[in-house]
């Protein structure tokens, strides 16, 4: 997992993508440097959409389901080719089922006992969800306890200019949902906001580097 967030861990949540829209709006984002693509499962026909994301675009992108609530539904991801579990909650039934799957899992959790559970069950990830509600300050003393290397990425309320404080904290990188798409929007609105992201993804990071 940590191979696909190390050049550019931002995480497009394409929470309502219809299958017709799915290789134009995944293109643009493809094009900014995204490298994971998620659809939650209650989108309108979710594993068509991730079907047609991973045909297009499985070379060079990590595309899975997100909002995944019954073990069952993992291996309908499967089928189509993806290789990505996100969970809003950190069901650890769920878990063993994508890794039995082979498939990535990034659980949400929200308190430091709920995250060493989800690594417990084989978690490779940690969604901090819902970011908002917990803040840099609470990331920054999990990560002193968690295992050195976990990846935390903080989802809900993300955007461009709201990265700086999470990074500082220790943040590996986001899940951006409705900041970036929503149902409706053109391919060409998506691609400016995936542009700003990824100059403030890397403004961020540069910040952060000289201030080490």
């Amino acid at each position: 997992m940590n191979d696909w967030l190390t050049s550019f861990p931002l995480v497009a949540i394409l929470r309502g993508l219809r299958p017709e829209e799915a290789v134009d709006i995944g293109a643009v984002l493809i094009e900014a440097g995204f490298r994971v693509l998620e659809v939650p499962l209650n989108s309108p026909e979710p594993v068509e959409s991730i079907r047609r994301l991973v045909e297009a675009f499985g070379e060079r992108a990590l595309v899975g389901a997100g909002t995944v609530i019954d073990p069952a539904r993992v291996h309908d991801v499967a089928a189509v080719g993806g290789r990505l579990i996100v969970m809003p909650h950190g069901d650890g039934e769920v878990i063993r089922a994508s890794k039995r799957a082979g498939l990535y899992c990034v659980p949400g959790v929200a308190t430091p006992t709920e995250a060493f559970a989800a690594l417990a069950a084989g978690a490779d990830a940690l969604k901090l969800f819902p970011a908002e509600q917990i803040g840099p300050a609470a990331l920054k003393a999990w990560l002193a306890v968690l295992p050195p290397g976990t990846a935390v990425l903080p989802v809900g309320g993300v955007t461009p200019d709201a990265m700086a404080p999470w990074l500082a904290a220790g943040a590996a990188g986001f899940g951006i949902g409705s900041s970036l798409y929503a149902p409706g929007r053109q391919a060409s609105d998506v691609a400016l906001r995936a542009r700003a992201f990824a100059d403030a993804w890397q403004s961020d990071l540069a910040a952060k580097g000289d201030a080490a």
